[in-house]
C-alpha cells in the first residue's frame, strides 16, 4: 500500500523540476495527480521557464505508475484559470485532498535597482499565486472536513538572500500566509503547512542568472558554481536534490502529518546554521 492511497493532488508549476518531482513521488505512493503550469516565459524571469513539452514529460512520468492524471497550462496570476481547474479537477476525481502551492519565479538584482514589472512579477507569481492557490482549494476541502495544502517556502523565508530582495519579501509572505490558513483551516480539520527548501539542484538554481545572483559573476564554471554553493552549507553538499524536498512534500501530504500544521520544514543541508565547521 502506498502512503497516499487514494488521494488526489493539486500541484503547482508541476511541469519541472521540484513540482514535477513532487507529482512523481506523489504518484509512487498511489495518487492522482492534478498538475498546472505557465508553461511559458515570463519576460523578468532570467533563465528559460517550463514549456509545453516538459508538462507532456510530467504526464508521461505520471501515467508510466499507473496513475491518473490531468495537466492543464495557466498563470498563477490568474485566479479563475486556477478555480477553473481546480473544479475540472474536482467534477473528474471528485475530490483534492492535497495541493501543492508550489509555483514560483525568481529574479536578480539590488531592491534599489529593481525595476517596477520584476518586482511585480515576483510577488505576484510566489506571493498572490500562492494565496490564490490556496483560495481555491479550500472551500472543497472545508465541505469534506480534510486536506492538507502545503506551500513551498524557502531559506528565504527565514533569512535575507541577496541581490534577491523581491523573492525573500514574498516567501516571507508565504508563511504568513501558512499561518493565517491554518488557524482559519483548523475548525474543519484542513491544514496548511510550508516546505522551505535550500538551494535545490533545479533549473531556478542552475543557470547563469543564479550563478551572478549568488558568486557575483556569471563567468564561473560549473564546478566553480558547485563549490561556491557548497560552501554556503554545513553538509559537504552543494544543494539538495528535488526528491529530498519530495520527501518532506510527502509526509505533510500524508497523514503522517495528520496534526500538524502552520509549521515549516527546512530542507537545506544545514545553510541556515549560524555556525559552520569548515569541512576541508
Amino acid at each position: 500500500m502506498g502512503r497516499l492511497d487514494g488521494k488526489i493532488a493539486f500541484i503547482t508549476g508541476a511541469a519541472r523540476g521540484q513540482g514535477r518531482s513532487h507529482a512523481v513521488r506523489f504518484a509512487e505512493e498511489g495518487a492522482d495527480i492534478i498538475a498546472f503550469d505557465i508553461c511559458n516565459q515570463v519576460e523578468t524571469a532570467p533563465y528559460p521557464m517550463s514549456t509545453p513539452n516538459d508538462l507532456t514529460y510530467t504526464v508521461e512520468l505520471v501515467e508510466s505508475l499507473n496513475r491518473r492524471i490531468i495537466a492543464r497550462q495557466g498563470d498563477t496570476r490568474d485566479g479563475a484559470r486556477i478555480q477553473e481547474v481546480v473544479d475540472e479537477g474536482l467534477a473528474k476525481f471528485g475530490a483534492i485532498d492535497i495541493a501543492v502551492a508550489n509555483a514560483g519565479i525568481a529574479g536578480v538584482g539590488c531592491l534599489w535597482e529593481l525595476d517596477e514589472r520584476s518586482w511585480r512579477d515576483v510577488v505576484e507569481i510566489n506571493l498572490s499565486g500562492t494565496w490564490k492557490t490556496m483560495k481555491a482549494v479550500a472551500p472543497a476541502m472545508i465541505e469534506r472536513r480534510q486536506g492538507s495544502i502545503i506551500v513551498t517556502g524557502s531559506t528565504g523565508s527565514i533569512a535575507a538572500l541577496p541581490r534577491l530582495g523581491h523573492y525573500t519579501a514574498a516567501k516571507h509572505g508565504v508563511i504568513g500566509l501558512v499561518k493565517a490558513f491554518a488557524v482559519e483551516l483548523a475548525p474543519y480539520r484542513v491544514r496548511a503547512n510550508a516546505v522551505n527548501p535550500g538551494n535545490v539542484n533545479s533549473p531556478m538554481i542552475n543557470n547563469l542568472a543564479a550563478r551572478a545572483a549568488f558568486t557575483g559573476s556569471a563567468d564561473i564554471t560549473a564546478e566553480q558554481f558547485s563549490a561556491a554553493m557548497q560552501a554556503n552549507n554545513a553538509l559537504p553538499v552543494p544543494w539538495v536534490e528535488v526528491r529530498d524536498v519530495s520527501n518532506a512534500m510527502l509526509y505533510l501530504a500524508s497523514d503522517e502529518s495528520r496534526f500538524v500544521t502552520g509549521t515549516q520544514h527546512v530542507v537545506d543541508a544545514g545553510s541556515l546554521l549560524p555556525v559552520k565547521v569548515p569541512q576541508h
